[in-house]
């Protein structure tokens, strides 16, 4: 779910679904309230621990953590050296998803599609919104935490493409993770100079902003889909397909990156030397050629990987039966 996080266009909120905890880890955060807190304040860590479902949450955030160090960081290589390859096996998770969450779906009333229309047609209408340009407002940081982390808890909406169309994915998702993560490595060092490098500083600043706008928005959209679940179940599932459907065209393979440009044409370049990108310009690929059949091999396997996971889950039950 952190590497998932981490990448414009997937979703953790998706792995958590098509790995089948996503209503565990929504009712798990709905735990987190009044009476979670008075229990914590009186000191029964054991009543505590039981009644959030800490444990399950712990290593879940844990595991994310890791991957935002390590599995994000291959991921970033990835995308940089192989991208159609990347963005290939991406497309085919997401239809493989598609195939995965509708086969228990049931049978589909008109109330229903009337659901999944307007989730494909949002998930498309977000693919194509213009990006802003990047603020480090520490309010806006704030609102950025509470929408970005929507990709967790919504699948098939993409926390990091929000993050894209707000203008500030590489500011919270690059520049102050590897902020902290230099940090980190400095003072394991023994080195503390990181204090008088204000830009550093700013970083730090703004990624404890973001971390408690996204905690803020993580208990808030929990609370609220929890209730969704309950009591709309099947039209909240028929929204999250569209969304995921829609969602197809932020991950298209074949595109070329759009990038800003001064007034005399030239691409314009932020204080480190960033090329600025604006959008994509998405293509059918014109001929028949080795990187366009790796691609459609990619896109298979994809599709496998995450079939996978369900096959096993109908190993495991006649194993055990």
């Amino acid at each position: 779910m952190g590497a998932a996080n981490k990448v414009p266009g997937v979703s953790g909120g998706l792995v958590a679904f098509v790995a089948g905890f996503y209503e565990e880890f929504i009712y798990s955060l709905q735990k987190i309230n009044k009476t979670a807190l008075s229990l914590l304040l009186k000191g029964r860590l054991k009543s505590f621990t039981q009644y959030t479902n800490a444990g399950f949450l712990s290593l879940l955030c844990l595991g994310m953590c890791i991957s935002y160090f390590s599995v994000s960081k291959i991921l970033d290589y990835l995308l940089l050296e192989y991208e159609l390859q990347v963005w290939s096996t991406f497309f085919g998770m997401i239809i493989g998803s598609i195939i995965y969450i509708t086969k228990d779906f049931g049978p589909w009333s008109k109330k229903n599609i009337g659901y999944l229309a307007f989730g494909i047609i949002a998930g498309i209408a977000i693919s194509f919104l213009e990006p802003a340009r990047e603020n480090d407002n520490l309010i806006f940081v704030f609102l950025c935490g509470i929408i970005g982390v929507s990709g967790m808890t919504l699948p098939g909406l993409s926390g990091s493409f929000i993050l894209i169309i707000l203008g500030n994915y590489v500011l919270l998702l690059v520049d102050s993770v590897n902020a902290l993560f230099d940090t980190l490595s400095e003072i394991v060092m023994g080195d503390f100079s990181f204090k008088d490098n204000n830009q550093r500083v700013r970083l730090l600043q703004v990624l404890v902003v973001f971390s408690m706008g996204s905690v803020t928005g993580l208990v808030s959209l929990s609370h609220l889909l929890g209730f969704v679940l309950k009591k709309y179940k099947k039209a909240t599932y028929a929204v999250i397909i569209g969304f995921i459907t829609g969602s197809l065209g932020v991950v298209w393979p074949w595109k070329e990156k759009i990038y800003s440009r001064n007034a005399i044409g030239e691409i314009n370049l932020d204080a480190n030397a960033r090329e600025i990108i604006t959008g994509y310009h998405r293509y059918f690929p014109s001929e028949v050629s080795w990187a366009t059949l790796f691609a459609l091999l990619f896109i298979l396997l994809g599709i496998i990987g995450v079939l996978s996971i369900n096959w096993y889950h109908v190993y495991k039950k006649r194993t055990n039966g």
